[in-house]
């Protein structure tokens, strides 16, 4: 069990466990827009659905997972959730999902999977939790099009080196950056994630900056302290 300041995640039966991906997602997507209705795309444990239900005030957050384990945690960490009345979990394929879209939401958030090598483990569930061949970057964002409300935020987190690719595509759906960060492990490492969230509005002069996670081993930068502060229970 992975506990957080309001709430505790249990991982056991998901192939991707809690990282600092998600965490990093969960707690730097923008909701200057406050938004009543949130959908996660491939879900998880559920710990970006959790954290957002901390972090807003919306009374619907919907999340999407496609492998059964997954879903099935997170169902149960919906409901042991102090939000559990404001939380829920389809078990769905996001093809699936957007067939018959019943809802817009205000934020659409996702951790794809995105390990887009031609290597495979001899997991077949961890593979489809970490492979982008699960998750296209074009379907989630056709989807994000189709199912984003008017003045929605779309936010998700991928490999730096991903970022020109994933721009392009948002562009052609008409899907324009409103903030970017790039994140990097320590002062001297590379920029390994990029942060970044996009609205139906461009604007010309939208931020990008940097966010370095530590300074050395366990020893975090006063940005990510002040990030994730509220939810990790030692910071």
């Amino acid at each position: 069990m992975f506990t957080f300041k309001k709430f505790a995640v249990e991982q056991d039966r998901c192939a991707m466990k809690i990282g600092t991906d998600g965490v990093l997602l969960g707690a730097w997507t923008p909701i200057t827009n406050n938004p009543f209705s949130v959908l996660d795309i491939g879900a998880g444990t559920g710990i970006i659905a959790l954290m957002l239900a901390q972090r807003t005030n919306a009374e619907q957050i919907d999340a999407l997972e496609i492998d059964e384990e997954a879903y099935e945690q997170a169902v149960d960490n919906f409901e042991n959730s102090p939000w559990s009345d404001r939380l829920f979990c389809f078990h769905a394929g996001l093809d699936e999902f957007i067939e018959e879209p019943e809802d817009e939401y205000d934020l659409i958030v996702s951790n794809p999977p995105f390990y887009s090598e031609d290597y495979k483990t001899d997991s077949e569930q961890r593979d489809l939790a970490r492979f982008q061949d699960a998750l296209p970057f074009e379907d989630l964002l056709e989807a994000a099009d189709l199912l984003l409300s008017e003045n929605g935020i779309f936010a998700v987190i991928i490999p730096f080196k991903e970022e020109e690719k994933f721009l392009a595509l948002a562009k052609e759906m008409e899907l324009y950056p409103i903030k970017i960060t790039h994140v990097k492990g320590t002062p001297t490492s590379e920029i390994k994630r990029s942060l970044l969230a996009f609205s139906r509005n461009e604007i010309a002069d939208f931020p990008i900056d940097e966010l370095t996670i530590e300074i050395s081993r366990h020893n975090y930068t006063p940005e990510y302290i002040a990030l994730t502060k509220d939810f990790y229970l030692k910071l």
